[in-house]
């Protein structure tokens, strides 16, 4: 994120006269049970960037575009999706129209991109593919926002969930009962280049077992009325709760043993059947795995790792076919300094899934 682990900095900071901020030292990943895949490739790292998610869109002319969010920079950064190549680099600090400050989330729907911008406290809408900046809208209710989720709702419209993941002063999560404004639910309206955002509900679970306290990575399932978040906060069990649409919590959660670290972003390979797989980053710096989940029964599948990809905060699954991926591609974000590529077919193989609905 990662809002964990700048939190995690700032409560041993706190406290670093009295205590080395004591806490079992976490035991080094065994990934011998992982599949092992090789990364189709991985951008030239940029160290600079703190590179958080990533998203694509495709263009008219058949060619892909990979985007991803440089948060200490304030700008995205544009990647050709098929071959990694940097194509170049979008905004700048600020709180105009086409500027960020720390953007975080980003999403493309239809041709749109948005943006969440945590120093900014909103969401910023862009235009593709000219990216120009349309509106801007969440600062009356956004506190520390990060993550986000669209779902479209037919003829330009579409509600868009929010995670909202402030602390307290001491980077501690706030008291559970604070907690019941961990997701905000926006309804967006297209007509022409105008965009129309209204306010729906905030909404978090605040009882021990189904609160968000570190939250970021949010998708939704509405055709089996789920939506899952990652609850990061290592210190009550980092997983993935599930929630209905309507943002209440179901008290179920994804099997908290598959993640040794933090669970981070989340990516559903879906078919119009209702089958499919949910894919999670279990985040470690030395060396994450990536989760696989049935999309329906939730069951564990398996895992894979990559041979250099590790600290994953986001990462994002094209399922449509491009020229080097017919089959589609999983992209994930490495070491907050570039995004690498996993062809789906790979990921199939190792693992038994279905390359393909068909």
């Amino acid at each position: 994120m990662s809002s964990s682990r700048s939190s995690v900095a700032l409560a041993c900071a706190a406290v670093a006269l009295l205590t080395a901020c004591a806490g079992p030292r976490p035991q080094p990943l065994d990934t011998s049970g992982d599949a092992r895949l090789v990364e189709r490739w991985t951008t030239t790292p940029a160290p600079v960037d703190n590179i958080d998610s990533v998203t694509t869109w495709h263009a008219r002319d058949g060619k892909v575009w990979l985007f991803a969010s440089a948060k200490d920079v304030d700008n995205l950064v544009v990647f050709d999706a098929d071959t990694g190549a940097n194509l170049r680099r979008v905004g700048g600090p600020g709180s105009g129209l086409g500027q960020f400050e720390r953007p975080n989330g980003i999403a493309v729907i239809d041709d749109l991109l948005f943006v969440v911008e945590r120093d900014n406290h909103r969401v910023q809408v862009l235009a593709l593919p000219e990216l120009e900046s349309l509106a801007v809208f969440g600062a009356a209710e956004l506190k520390v926002p990060y993550g986000l989720w669209i779902e479209p709702k037919g003829e330009g419209a579409y509600d868009v969930y929010v995670t909202d993941s402030y602390q307290l002063a001491d980077g501690t999560p706030p008291p559970l009962e604070q907690l019941s404004e961990r997701v905000k639910h926006y309804h967006v309206a297209r007509a022409g280049e105008r965009i129309d955002a209204t306010y729906v509900a905030s909404f978090g679970d605040t009882s021990a077992s189904g609160a968000l306290r570190w939250v970021e990575s949010i998708y939704g399932d509405p055709p089996h009325g789920r939506l899952l978040i990652a609850e990061e906060y290592l210190e009550t069990g980092s997983t993935l709760r599930v929630y209905d649409m309507t943002g209440r919590y179901l008290g179920i959660d994804l099997d908290p043993s598959h993640f040794d670290g933090q669970a981070e972003g989340i990516a559903l390979w879906s078919c119009p059947d209702g089958s499919g797989y949910w894919l999670a980053t279990d985040q470690r710096a030395d060396g994450n795995r990536f989760q696989v989940f049935d999309r329906v029964s939730l069951k564990h599948i398996g895992s894979f790792s990559g041979r250099n990809t590790s600290n994953t905060d986001g990462i994002h699954l094209q399922a449509q076919g491009s020229a080097s991926f017919p089959r589609g591609v999983f992209y994930a974000v490495h070491d907050d300094q570039a995004v690498s590529a996993f062809d789906w077919r790979d990921i199939a193989k190792a693992l038994k899934l279905r390359e393909s609905c068909q």
